[in-house]
């Protein structure tokens, strides 16, 4: 199978599944109790301008009809207008994306570089003592509560030790932003030369990242010690040490063979952390797109809700087609047989 039809495979099932998430999204918000129409109209609105506020926002209509024209928009890239904001929400998650894009990378990133070693020397050296150690320290980091963990960061590092600034956005107040480029501070600082910029954001990202990769690390220590695991009780792992190779050479094939299905389980991960992530967001003010839906599912905004949800799906369907593009280089035969 080429991997063009391999893609196109993948991105033909994807279509069902987004049509789904909009359908199930656009029920439940509406099924959730929530009123949006009080909370736009005020607490001293009459029965008249209650209605009103409602026919205005077509939810007078049945939820069939009222999904077929959301559709409609969708289909022109019109996800509606926040109901608190009065500003168009497709632009809204655009310029959010970049931000919460950035925090995912360095999180993810760190937590794979940290899990992966961790939990491949856990396997070699299995039920030791460094194997117990790194069990517990995944244990840890699996039990530890995502909005506990980040105002303890701040807590420790800002309030007790002064090493890192207030949790309050991507960069100091006393900076000023770079010129838009990417949407990461950090890099656009670089790339334009503001130092000062690039420093406040670096700064800003520290315990961010920290807790985003603590909480990435610890399910990729158990899953990587469990793949290596599988491999080193495999036939091939048994005959290449009967032959005598060396330990460096062993230790390779094992690696080689589990890091496909610890590529496919980060890949599921990081789809998972996006919604975790949207706490963290909320400690430190970070504003980025979990921030966002975050305050759209307290406030009742349907409208974001929606098109975060979307954001959400689309975002899983690019995750996975980057692992499958990736899967299929590393094992062709696996995406054959898929």
């Amino acid at each position: 199978m080429t991997l063009s039809r391999f893609l196109t495979r993948r991105l033909f099932f994807s279509v069902p599944l987004l049509l789904g998430v909009l359908f199930f999204t656009f029920a439940l918000v509406r099924i959730g109790g929530q009123d949006p129409v009080a909370l736009l109209a005020g607490p001293t609105a009459s029965a008249q301008e209650l209605a009103l506020v409602r026919r205005e926002l077509g939810l007078d209509q049945s939820l069939f009809a009222q999904f077929l024209i959301y559709l409609g928009k969708v289909a022109r890239f019109d996800l509606g207008q926040s109901w608190l904001s009065n500003k168009p929400v497709l632009s809204e998650l655009i310029d959010r994306v970049p931000v919460t894009v950035e925090l995912m990378f360095w999180g993810v990133l760190i937590g794979a570089l940290i899990g992966i070693p961790v939990g491949l020397r856990a396997a070699f050296r299995a039920d030791g003592l460094y194997d117990q150690i790194s069990r517990f320290v995944s244990l840890l980091g699996f039990s530890i509560p995502t909005y506990w963990l980040g105002l303890m960061m701040l807590f420790v590092f800002f309030f007790l030790l002064d090493w890192a600034p207030p949790g309050m956005g991507r960069i100091s107040l006393m900076a000023t932003p770079p010129p838009r480029i990417t949407g990461s501070y950090l890099v656009d600082g670089m790339l334009t030369a503001n130092w000062v910029a690039a420093r406040s954001a670096f700064g800003q990202l520290v315990l961010p990242v920290l807790c985003v990769a603590i909480i990435a690390s610890a399910p990729i220590i158990k899953q990587t010690r469990a793949m290596a695991l599988e491999v080193l009780g495999r036939d091939y792992v048994r005959l290449a040490r009967a032959a005598g190779l060396p330990e460096r050479e062993v230790r390779r094939i094992v690696w080689r063979n589990a890091l496909v299905p610890v590529v496919t389980f980060i890949g599921t991960e990081i789809t998972g952390l996006v919604g975790t992530a949207s706490l963290i967001e909320y400690v430190f003010a970070w504003g980025g797109l979990g921030q966002y839906g975050l305050n759209a599912i307290i406030s009742g905004d349907f409208a974001v809700v929606q098109g975060y949800v979307l954001f959400l799906a689309l975002f899983s369907v690019v995750v996975f087609v980057i692992v499958d593009i990736l899967t299929f280089l590393l094992e062709p035969r696996a995406a054959g047989e898929a």
